[in-house]
């Protein structure tokens, strides 16, 4: 028989002693990223930055171990940027990100302190300048640019192309307008570029593309402006594996590669080589985590398929019904029996698109198995929703063999605090 086995964590033990649906974070598995961060990218390459883009997971906990290890983070609210804050992380290691902050998400990071605000567009300028008045402070800053290209990826998650929400567009009068701005502001010092194009990209073609564009940009500022760019944030993206897709490259499969191409256009142009930085999430995050069910109905439509519910579904994890996400899972407490029915696996919400797997192999099932989904770690927690008045399921952390809770089970009390 055997039960399906989680860095060393019996999954079947974890859902009796928590219950489910319940999300299982490795800390060994983190650990093993973060690692690879330091030693294939800060020690192999210098003058080098890296940072969790927590956005993918964040908890209190979470950024704890992101501090134990030694990265910065980037946030792109107040929530987050809270949430940081109430752990003591490192303000110098913080970047702020988002395309329309608020006075009160930038006063809270001028006023703690943080290393670097993306400045997302040209108003966003003045109220940077207004934060930095009021607290008397020079407030750090990079310009987030759109470099026009277009990722092969879910468009929901492309983020570089023309038709973007985010960054400034790369023309020559947008580019003019924001650095004559930036130049005029006292209380802002601009030290560089942001370009990010898109998520769950597995190869480096897109991300040689943005380097060559902004590359290029540095050139043309300094030829017109004088400017000398200190820092280029090269964001992340990097793939994980999900059902279907390749296996998660190294992380020096993309970093060799940007900071190879980085070194040989500004040596080409005459540049100073910038600070290179880097912001893995999912990459950090995503197969780290697994989410936890009970089966409890079987359907079958005889000649169409058989329908098994489980106790989550859409408000868990809502990314296979935002766009399409797929996901790969294993009967926990039937790992090792053999694989002989076809099933599609439906979430309890009452919407005819909570599904979470589609056609999905697994052996006889029985309400009151345990489904383990894989690659749960990012943008399942942090994407969480009480829809239907369902609660938000615990995070348990396991690490070297032990269990703990980082975040309790919602209660149907939760649901109501803060209503009046």
């Amino acid at each position: 028989m055997g039960n399906f086995m989680f860095h060393g964590v019996d999954t079947v033990k974890l859902a009796e002693k928590y219950g489910t649906p319940l999300y299982v974070m490795s800390e060994d598995f983190i650990k093993e990223r973060c690692k690879e961060i330091r030693d294939d990218f800060l020690n192999k390459h210098s003058n080098t930055k890296a940072v969790y883009a927590s956005k993918a997971f964040l908890t209190k906990e979470m950024a704890r171990i992101i501090k134990r290890e030694g990265l910065g983070i980037d946030v792109v609210s107040g929530g987050e940027l809270y949430t940081a804050i109430e752990v003591d992380f490192p303000m110098d290691k913080v970047i702020l990100h988002g395309n329309n902050k608020s006075v009160e998400e930038i006063e809270m990071a001028v006023q703690h302190d943080v290393g670097r605000i993306v400045v997302d567009n040209i108003s966003e300028l003045d109220l940077v300048q207004a934060a930095g008045e009021k607290f008397d402070k020079i407030v750090k800053i990079l310009f987030r640019i759109s470099p026009g290209i277009e990722s092969d990826t879910h468009r929901y998650i492309q983020t570089g192309q023309v038709d973007s929400k985010f960054g400034i567009p790369l023309n020559k009068n947008s580019i003019k307008k924001a650095m004559e701005k930036a130049n005029s502001l006292k209380n802002v010092e601009l030290l560089g570029f942001h370009s990010h194009i898109g998520s769950q990209i597995f190869d480096n073609e897109n991300h040689i593309k943005s380097i060559e564009v902004i590359t290029n940009l540095m050139k043309d500022v300094k030829r017109d402006f004088g400017f000398i760019t200190k820092e280029l944030n090269t964001g992340g993206g990097y793939g994980i594996q999900y059902a279907g897709d390749d296996e998660r490259k190294p992380l020096s499969y993309f970093t060799d590669e940007i900071v190879k191409e980085v070194e040989k256009r500004t040596e080409e142009y005459g540049l100073e080589r910038p600070t290179i930085i880097i912001e893995p999430g999912r990459w950090v995050a995503g197969e780290a985590g697994i989410t936890l069910y009970t089966v409890g109905s079987i359907k079958e439509i005889p000649g169409v398929r058989t329908y098994v519910g489980i106790d989550g579904g859409m408000p868990d994890n809502p990314r296979p019904s935002l766009y399409q996400a797929e996901y790969d899972a294993v009967v926990a407490n039937k790992i090792n029996e053999e694989k002989t029915d076809l099933v599609t696996i439906a979430g309890k919400c009452c919407e005819s698109g909570d599904i979470l797997i589609w056609d999905l192999q697994v052996p006889e099932l029985e309400s009151g198995d345990i489904l383990a989904v894989l690659a749960t770690g990012a943008y399942n927690y942090s994407m969480s929703s009480n829809y239907n008045k369902l609660r938000r399921p615990a995070v348990v952390m396991i690490n070297e063999g032990e269990d703990r809770v980082i975040v309790e089970r919602e209660t149907y009390q939760d649901l109501l605090r803060n209503q009046v």
